[in-house]
C-alpha cells in the first residue's frame, strides 16, 4: 500500500473500520445538464440511495415511479416494484453502451447502470482502492487555483464496474479526496473532472456530501460550463 493511500484511508476512518461497514445510505439530490442531454430528465432528481460496501450493489428509490426502485449490480440492473415484482431488467448492461457517444440517449435501465456504478465507487472511496485487483501508484503533485494536491493513479480490474479502468485521485494535506478524473466509458470516453466537498464523519466513516462534475479540458483543467452533474447528500447513515 502506498504511503498516500494509507494516509487517505486513515483520514476516512481507517481500513479496519471500513471492513466493518455493511452499507451507506443517504437522501440524494441530483442536478446538472447530463440528464437532459441523455433524454432522461426528472427520473433520478431526488430520493434515497443505499450502497453495500463489501459488494457492488446499489438500490435507488424512487425510480421511474413512486412505488418502484432500481437495483444495480455490475452484471444486471432491474426496475422493481416495492412489492418485489421485476418490472424490467437488463443483463450485461455495459454491453448495451457499445457505440455510444456523448449525446446518445439512454434508456431508463442504462441510466440506472450509470448511476449505480458511479455512486457505488463514489461512496466506497477510498476503501474501494484496497479491493482485490485494484492497483494504486503515487504520481506526484498537481496545482490549481493556489492549491497543491498529491495524486494517486488507480487502475480497476474488469470485475469492478466503474467510470473507466484508469482514474486519477487528488488528495489534500489532510488526506481527503478533493478531485477525481476519469473518462466516462459509457459516453464514448468523455473526459471528466469531478470535485468533492462537504466531507462529514458519520459513525466513524468520512463521506463527501457534495460533488460537482465538469468536462475536463486538454490541459487537465475543468471547463467551467456546462456543469454536467451535481450531487448533494443529506441524512447520511452508515451501518
Amino acid at each position: 500500500m502506498s504511503h498516500l493511500l494509507d494516509t487517505t484511508l486513515k483520514a476516512y476512518g481507517g481500513l479496519e473500520r471500513w471492513r466493518e461497514v455493511t452499507s451507506i445510505s443517504a437522501h440524494r439530490v441530483f442536478d446538472g445538464g447530463l440528464w437532459d442531454l441523455k433524454q432522461v430528465p426528472g427520473v433520478v432528481d431526488e430520493g434515497e440511495i443505499t450502497v453495500r460496501v463489501q459488494e457492488e450493489h446499489v438500490e435507488m428509490r424512487p425510480f421511474t415511479a413512486p412505488d418502484r426502485h432500481l437495483t444495480f449490480t455490475p452484471g444486471r440492473v432491474s426496475v422493481e416494484s416495492d412489492a418485489g415484482e421485476v418490472v424490467e431488467s437488463l443483463d450485461d448492461p455495459v454491453a448495451s453502451f457499445a457505440g455510444h457517444g456523448v449525446e446518445t440517449p439512454w434508456t431508463h435501465l442504462q441510466l440506472g447502470y450509470f448511476c449505480g456504478h458511479a455512486m457505488w465507487t463514489y461512496l466506497t472511496e477510498p476503501y474501494v482502492f484496497t479491493y482485490p485487483g485494484v492497483e494504486v501508484e503515487e504520481i506526484g503533485p498537481w496545482s490549481e487555483q493556489g492549491r497543491t494536491w498529491q495524486r494517486l493513479r488507480v487502475r480497476f480490474p474488469a470485475g469492478i464496474a466503474t467510470m473507466s479502468r484508469e482514474q486519477v485521485v487528488y488528495v489534500d494535506d489532510d488526506g481527503l479526496v478533493q478531485r477525481r478524473d476519469y473518462q466516462v466509458d459509457v459516453m464514448g470516453g468523455s473526459p471528466a473532472a469531478h470535485y468533492l466537498s462537504g466531507h462529514r464523519e458519520v459513525n466513524g466513516i468520512v463521506v463527501a456530501t457534495s460533488r460537482r462534475i465538469y468536462v475536463r479540458g486538454e490541459d487537465g483543467h475543468p471547463l467551467p460550463e456546462p456543469l454536467l452533474v451535481s450531487i448533494e447528500l443529506s441524512d447520511v447513515s452508515v451501518a
